[in-house]
């Protein structure tokens, strides 16, 4: 692999037999596959002046290793996905832990047996657990909207704690919206955790962090000496579609295409813009070894801001005296603003706004879409690469 910053002057597009735009993970996995797998020569080219997309992470000047564009928690049940990426990093086995900030009172969630007894106090909350415990078992995740159909006034009240403390405040401040205009059907699906695991992500069996970082990951997958990336190139500007011809830097291009990137930007917006929310990511230097007991705190029912994040929770790393956190304000994303779209708005209307795009390169044998902005899907990192790994396998099939 080399990473050069621009295209050299006499970069020719011919000489490779795939073009990846995007070094996230949906690109860097297609090329990764696609040199070994096929032996193809492949050129990714990243607009950022850096690799790894979103999980993008490096050091601060306290030493503290962060994640510039928010935290990424690895975790998956797919074996594949993990066998894939474990190639590339060894995973710690740190178990991602998140308390909900309610009234002053830390509780964690999934709200949990712990959570009804800080909710409830230790007498009522241990009645409630045992009714949860007798009516759907222990070690099961329980959708509120369960809770309330079992018409039972007290599993009522727990639902609706939870919706009105954990839930709904935090939902507006997320989405921008007001009680009203939240989905029941999206309320309903809250859950309970019937049990005591307080981990956030229980009984999933691949949980950790890539134990050099994710930019260390990204730089060990797209080690290949059939790989060449480029940063700092924006790829609208070299590409263009004519019918099912795909034309790179003025000519026709008769290689693969992998396109990862906003399909509304490919075209210019010229439909309109897909919306998304997008993120306002406040960054913090404290002199002190540490803030809060997890890595997340989500803020449920006070403060402007979602969650304060804290990174050495997270990655174990020991920096004596220091620490950074960051709290996030959720807005809603401005097209061609410089702010990075995070949160696709699942609608209908979006969503037929998408597919109007889609169809637009859907006749391009050489053009192909993947990763959570070109299919406009929210994916956690192992959906982006589960997607990513299945393209490449069609790609290098069809060969």
């Amino acid at each position: 692999m080399s990473i050069a910053s621009g295209l050299p002057s006499d970069f020719s597009p011919s000489k490779y037999d795939a073009i990846v735009v995007g070094a996230g993970y949906a690109g860097a996995v297609c090329a990764r596959m696609l040199a070994e797998g096929s032996s193809y020569r492949v050129a990714v080219l990243e607009r950022r002046d850096h690799i790894a997309g979103n999980a993008y992470d490096y050091e601060d000047e306290a030493g503290i290793l962060i994640h510039k564009y928010g935290p990424h928690i690895y975790h998956t049940t797919d074996e594949r996905v993990h066998q894939f990426l474990s190639r590339f990093t060894d995973f710690t086995d740190y178990q991602h832990k998140v308390l909900a900030n309610i009234h002053g009172t830390l509780m964690p969630v999934p709200f949990n047996h712990q959570s009804l007894k800080l909710a409830f106090g230790e007498e009522k909350g241990e009645h409630l657990y045992h009714k949860l415990v007798q009516a759907f078992g222990e070690n099961r995740r329980v959708p509120i909207l369960e809770l309330r159909g079992r018409n039972d006034p007290e599993l009522s009240e727990v639902a609706d704690y939870v919706y009105e403390n954990v839930f709904l405040y935090y939902t507006m401040k997320q989405w921008g919206k007001t009680p009203d205009q939240i989905d029941p059907a999206v309320m309903g699906r809250v859950p309970v955790f019937v049990g005591d695991d307080d981990r956030y992500f229980p009984q999933v069996p691949h949980q950790g962090m890539p134990n050099k970082g994710y930019t260390d990951l990204f730089e060990q997958m797209l080690n290949h000496d059939l790989i060449e990336v480029y940063v700092n190139v924006d790829a609208r500007d070299l590409l263009g579609l004519e019918g099912t011809t795909t034309v790179v830097c003025g000519a026709p291009y008769g290689g693969e295409i992998i396109y990862t990137g906003a399909l509304d930007e490919l075209f210019g917006m010229d439909l309109g813009a897909l919306p998304y929310r997008t993120l306002d990511m406040q960054f913090e230097t404290l002199d002190q070894d540490q803030f809060q007991p997890v890595g997340t705190v989500n803020y449920t029912v006070s403060e402007d801001f979602t969650r304060i994040t804290e990174f050495k929770n997270m990655t174990g790393q020991v920096v004596p005296g220091k620490t950074t956190i960051m709290r996030e304000y959720s807005k809603p994303y401005e097209p061609g603003s410089g702010q990075t779209p995070y949160y696709v708005i699942n609608e209908p209307d979006n969503i037929a706004l998408y597919e109007r795009y889609r169809s637009r390169v859907a006749n391009i044998p050489n053009f192909h879409v993947v990763g959570r902005l070109a299919e406009y899907r929210y994916y956690d990192m192992d959906g982006v690469v589960a997607s990513a790994l299945s393209l490449a396998d069609e790609i290098i099939n069809q060969r």
